[in-house]
């Protein structure tokens, strides 16, 4: 299994849909967890980094490099 180098600002599409409907997320925060914010309602969820690696369907987008 590969690991997924998640940067903040990367856009992600999740498998399943959060219960606003959307299915686009944003990385916030890197660290122990990953922090994620719901593009649909704002949300914001912290996943472990193998957790959120299961639920991803696919990186829509990378974010800069600060």
């Amino acid at each position: 299994m590969t690991v997924v180098d998640f940067q903040p600002g990367d856009l992600l599409e999740l498998r399943k849909a959060h219960p606003c409907g959307s299915r686009r997320w944003s990385v916030v925060r890197i660290g122990a967890d990953i922090g994620i914010v719901c593009a649909g309602c704002a949300r914001r969820v912290t996943l472990e980094r193998r957790l959120l690696e299961r639920r991803l369907k696919r990186v829509l987008a990378r974010g800069g490099e600060a």
